[in-house]
């Protein structure tokens, strides 16, 4: 069997035309002359809390840039307007955005697109070595407690922080550069802080790690877990767990009489992660096609064969068949929700839970690295996605999905009913991603839309956005202020910010 070539499903074609995005220069959308008022609320002094959204991440890194278009910081920027002051981050020291820990790198450059005699050939890690060393700690009064990373359980989590358990992997690198002591917590140093205003965004990672590895990990909704310190890295947190903590959250920051805003979780599946690699990613040939068929048909006869017993329906019978024809087609996956059924050939073993993708599967964003690529260099029928599954870690079935959309509606319902109950405003992140993802915004020069690349909302790792897309979560969060204080913070123009932009790599 020939070797199945997919080139990177149409990321190519999505990072060219971004190539051709301008980065005007940045200005307020300020109207000269203009009267802004503050309203009910004190913007003197503005912290916000969360993870790497709040840390201004951008294409797989924190880099010095991303700092500066981090949503707030371009919020402060605006609170000038209505008696805002200065506001300090934790700067890095450079635009590469890896970290180093006693001089060795620990974490990845960022994402830049690069070129071949001027032809993108899509996303690298960015050349260099870094100089943001973890052990030079920031010190200094701090405003912006964005730690990514981050679940909501990590934030009251002692030690989290500690430069002795990064290594070890029980403490946050990012954190560690900042936090104020060994044992300090990033809420403690954040009410520290004492804002007189403050954001909390927090609760995407309780879900999306699981989102990015394709389910592959526990739901603590079902597991019935109530001890965070037990659960893995890829785990949704139980819903009891994250309101629990949410409201210890709130009640710190709100206990000096501090005003805020509360941002709810998006639909992490409407991210490009989730929606740039397509379930029909394998071309073949005819011939190709049913040699592959051959191969499957054993199996397809024992799907067959148990549709005429009690332990397979005629409906999870024809989905599981396998069948492959010329033009694209469906991958073939792993699917751990499907019926355990005994392999008639080899006793005491079940046949394998496969079927291909249909529509309604999330093949993540990585695949595209792996799907068409062999799994055995010695085996020409090794065909991940093919001959070969892909991976449960490369696809988030229905089922999968709506676990970490019943978890997101229950992390969401507990941060309205808090926002209302301490008279914060209430943020919808999950409605403005969504007008993003379902055909785009229209702002003052084009259209913000959530394709990858090209659409100018997220940046090359398909998850965080770019300056271009804070500056949109900016917008939305003081809209949400404005509304509960009465106040008038000014929104910025967004066309004002850059999106994905041509990489100084060269090959």
């Amino acid at each position: 069997m020939k070797r199945i070539n997919i080139k990177n499903i149409s990321l190519l074609a999505a990072a060219a035309l971004a190539l051709t995005a301008c980065e005007p220069e940045l200005d307020n959308a300020i109207e000269e002359g203009g009267v802004y008022t503050a309203g009910d609320a004190d913007f003197s002094k503005l912290v916000t809390v969360g993870n790497s959204l709040t840390a201004g991440f951008a294409d797989g890194a924190l880099y010095l840039d991303g700092q500066t278009y981090s949503y707030p910081n371009i919020l402060a920027g605006q609170m000038q307007f209505v008696g805002g002051n200065e506001f300090n981050q934790p700067l890095v020291n450079d635009n590469l955005g890896g970290l180093l820990l006693n001089g060795t790198q620990i974490t990845n450059n960022r994402f830049v697109l690069t070129s071949n005699m001027g032809t993108p050939v899509g996303p690298a890690p960015l050349a260099g070595t870094p100089t943001t060393d973890i052990t030079n700690k920031v010190t200094g009064p701090l405003n912006n407690f964005g730690v990514p990373g981050a679940k909501s359980y990590h934030l009251g989590a002692p030690g989290y922080g500690s430069l002795a358990g990064v290594p070890a992997g029980t403490a946050n690198p990012y954190y560690a550069r900042f936090s104020s002591s060994e044992s300090s917590t990033v809420i403690g140093d954040a009410i520290a802080a004492d804002g007189s205003f403050f954001v909390l965004w927090i609760g995407n990672n309780d879900i999306l790690g699981y989102a990015t590895n394709g389910g592959d990990g526990e739901d603590h909704n079902e597991t019935g877990n109530i001890d965070p310190s037990t659960y893995g890295g890829n785990d949704i947190t139980n819903n009891n767990v994250f309101a629990g903590v949410y409201q210890q959250l709130v009640q710190g920051l709100t206990a000096n009489g501090a005003q805020g805003a509360l941002v709810n979780i998006p639909d992490v599946t409407s991210i490009p992660f989730f929606t740039t690699v397509p379930y029909n990613a394998i071309p073949l040939d005819a011939q190709t096609a049913a040699f592959v068929n051959q191969n499957y048909a054993q199996y397809n006869g024992a799907m067959a064969a148990y549709a005429q017993t009690p332990l397979l329906s005629q409906e999870e019978a024809t989905a599981r068949t396998i069948s492959f024809a010329q033009g694209q087609n469906a991958i073939v996956i792993l699917d751990e929700d499907l019926t355990d059924l005994p392999d008639p050939t080899q006793p005491g073993q079940f046949l394998p839970k496969l079927r291909q993708a249909t529509p309604n599967d999330l093949v993540v964003f990585t695949a595209s690295t792996v799907l068409g690529t062999l799994a055995d260099p010695s085996n020409p029928a090794s065909v991940i996605g093919v001959g070969v599954p892909a991976g449960d870690n490369l696809v988030l079935t229905e089922n999968e999905q709506q676990r970490i959309s019943t978890a997101q509606a229950s992390y969401n319902a507990t941060i309205e009913a808090l926002a209302q109950a301490n008279g914060l405003a209430y943020v919808d992140a999950r409605a403005v991603l969504a007008d993003v993802a379902n055909g785009g915004v229209a702002f003052n020069g084009g259209l913000l839309s959530s394709t990858y690349a090209s659409g100018g909302a997220f940046s090359l790792d398909a998850v965080h956005p770019t300056a271009r897309g804070y500056a949109y979560t900016a917008n939305t969060i003081i809209q949400a202020i404005n509304e509960q204080y009465g106040s008038t913070i000014p929104t910025v123009d967004i066309g004002n910010y850059p999106s994905v932009t041509a990489s100084d790599n060269v090959n």
